[in-house]
Parts: C-alpha cells; structure tokens; sequence
C-alpha cells in the first residue's frame, strides 16, 4: 500500500542489543541484529518509493517482560549503574521518539536505528 501510494513510515522495534552481544541473552540478540539488519536492506529497497523505514532501540525498559530482572537484586545494579540516567525506562520514554519517527521532521532519515537508552551505549 505505501509503495503504490508514493509515501509512508515504517517504525521497527531493535533493540539496543542491536548494537552488542548482550548477557545470557543470544536468541533474542540474533534476533535484534536481523531486526536492524532489515530495517537497513528495506530502506534501501523502499526509498525509492518515498518509503523511509527506521527503528527505535530501547534500552532497559521498566516492562512485564523485565520484571524477573530487576527483581534480582544483583543483576538490577549491575545494570543501573551503567545508565548514565540513573534508572530503568518507561515505556512512555519511547512516544516521542515514535511519535518524531512517524512525522515529516523524519522525512530525510531511512533505514536509522535510534537508540533510547538512558545513555547505556555510550558508556
């Protein structure tokens, strides 16, 4: 439909484990590689189309999915003292991100992955 329609915005979800190996986690930091990887192959592919497709790439996100991890005491330290934020993040932490994704100031990126992270790569 958006090829045919000569627009559109396609938002992936990543992960920072895009970016690294990650801790006892390999199947689902495969998983984020390929998530990056097709985010980029179909940029190339869709631009010509006025498609852009990116991705968003959450850090250590406060969800369901993390609660075990935080729960343990050690493993929940090792983590935040590694966030220059200085805590796990909301999932309200990613609307903006999405919300600039999905609009015309985005035009002119394709095929980026963005990290919201709390600042977790950089250190």
């Amino acid at each position: 439909m958006m090829v045919e329609q000569k627009s559109g915005k396609i938002i992936n979800v990543a992960s920072m484990l895009a970016f690294q190996g990650g801790k006892f986690v390999p199947p689902y930091t495969a998983s984020k590689h390929a998530v990056a990887g097709l985010t980029k192959a179909f940029a190339n592919e869709l631009a010509v189309h006025n498609v852009q497709i990116n991705a968003i790439a959450p850090g250590y996100i406060a969800t369901v999915n993390t609660a075990p991890i935080r729960a343990d005491e050690s493993r929940n330290q090792e983590i935040l003292s590694r966030i220059p934020a200085g805590r796990w993040g909301d999932p309200s932490d990613l609307m903006g991100v999405v919300v600039f994704l999905a609009s015309q100031g985005s035009d002119y990126m394709n095929g980026h992955i963005l990290a919201v992270d709390g600042g977790w790569l950089v250190r």
